[in-house]
Order: C-alpha cells, then sequence, then structure tokens
C-alpha cells in the first residue's frame, strides 16, 4: 500500500488558503481513485486571522503552533500526518510518501498521482517546479519569466510548495529543521548526502503567489522580488 502524508504550513493566510485548499481536495481525490491513502495536515503557526476558519470548512485535520518557524511547522505537520497514517496501517516507511506545499499555493489535479508514480519509478525526492501566479506581476516580468523557464527542462530547485520526499529518507535525513527558513534546501541536501534519489520534474507545476513579501525573511517571494527589481 502507499500513503501519502500532504503538509500545508499556515502563517495568516486567510485571503489565500481557501484556493489552496479547494486544490488540494482535488488532487487528493484523484490520488483515492488511483488506491492512495492521504492525510492532510494543516498547521497553523501563530494564525491571528481567519485561517483555522477556513481550514476546518475542509477535510483535513488541523495542528496549532505558536512559533511563526516554517520549519517548525512543518516538521510538527510531518509527525501527525505519518502518526495518523501508521494509526490505522502498520506503514513501512519506504512506502509512505510526504507531499509538501505551501497555504499561498494552488497545486494542479496530478499532483499527489504525479509524485507518486515518480516514487514507484524509484524517485526518494522529488523537486517540483513553481511559477509566479501571473496575476501579481507586471507584463514584463511574466514576459521575463516565461523566457527564462523551458517545459521539459526542470531546473531542479528546491521549493517548499512543491517537494516530495520519501518517509524513509525524511526520517534518514534527520527530517525538516525547525529554522524560520531554508529548512527545505536543507532537508534536500541531507538527502543527497545520503545517496538518494533526487528527480526534478515538471510535471505537476504548482503556482504560487507572485507577492513581493511573504511569510518568511527570503523564500520564493525574496526570488519574485529580486526579479522584478532586476527588470525596473
Amino acid at each position: 500500500m502507499t500513503a501519502v502524508a500532504v503538509i500545508v504550513p499556515v502563517h495568516d493566510e486567510e485571503d489565500l488558503l481557501p484556493a489552496c485548499l479547494s486544490s488540494l481536495a482535488d488532487a487528493v481525490e484523484a490520488a483515492s481513485c488511483a488506491g492512495v491513502r492521504v492525510e492532510v495536515v494543516v498547521v497553523l503557526d501563530a494564525c491571528t486571522d481567519r485561517s483555522a476558519a477556513i481550514a476546518a470548512e475542509f477535510d483535513v485535520v488541523t495542528v496549532e503552533l505558536s512559533v511563526t518557524q516554517v520549519g517548525a511547522a512543518r516538521r510538527a505537520g510531518v509527525v501527525e500526518a505519518l502518526r495518523r497514517l501508521d494509526a490505522l496501517d502498520a506503514l513501512d516507511p519506504v512506502d509512505v510518501w510526504i507531499a509538501n506545499t505551501d497555504a499561498d499555493s494552488v497545486v494542479p489535479a496530478n499532483w499527489l498521482t504525479h509524485q507518486v508514480a515518480l516514487m514507484r519509478a524509484g524517485a526518494d525526492v522529488v523537486l517540483g517546479t513553481v511559477r509566479p501566479d501571473f496575476a501579481d506581476l507586471a507584463p514584463a516580468h511574466v514576459a521575463h519569466w516565461l523566457s527564462t523557464h523551458h517545459r521539459g527542462r526542470p531546473p531542479g530547485n528546491t521549493h517548499g510548495a512543491n517537494l516530495g520526499v520519501r518517509a524513509s529518507v525524511y526520517g534518514a535525513a534527520g527530517g525538516f529543521s525547525e529554522t524560520p527558513e531554508h529548512e527545505d534546501v536543507r532537508l534536500v541536501d541531507a538527502a543527497r548526502a545520503l545517496g538518494a534519489v533526487v528527480v526534478a520534474s515538471d510535471g505537476a507545476e504548482v503556482m504560487t503567489s507572485g507577492r513581493f513579501e511573504g511569510r518568511t525573511p527570503g523564500g520564493y517571494a525574496a526570488f519574485v522580488r529580486a526579479t522584478a527589481q532586476q527588470l525596473a
């Protein structure tokens, strides 16, 4: 049996969270129809807005923290998701996949089935591509993005908004570090050091917010902001 734990860290995302969770519902349905068991955990980290109420409207498990650290949030989500998956089935970590995205992101319907297919083909880590929401960008920025990102040639960058890892490798690599940012990069670096099979793919690209100020000091928002400044 293949099982998937989906982790979504949230810090005050009432505006973008509904679209994220709606897209996840579609991805979970597709995976369930393919015989994959899925557990979605939304980690509400120091939320002061309506994020908790929004999450309650969806078929997800919620965990609440007050640390304002995306690494700690992801780590707590993984712990809870794996606990729930193992509560019903004695699962081998080799057969469990951990799919990660962000609350400001929208996943495609094939997001989970695509990662599971790569897992079954031997991948231990999947580095999925991410694109900004073009509605948030100026036309020149959109044109630049399209001219520098080509389908079929994923660059292999690490994005927490589109990252998958085999549970056995996640555990061996030490899991997500409890840090304010770059916990995803550190995890992938540790997995590579162990000899994990790392696959880059744009077969299930995630759309994330094109905002210039994100919920972490760096992250994807910093990349979008820096690119806009170069084009100004």
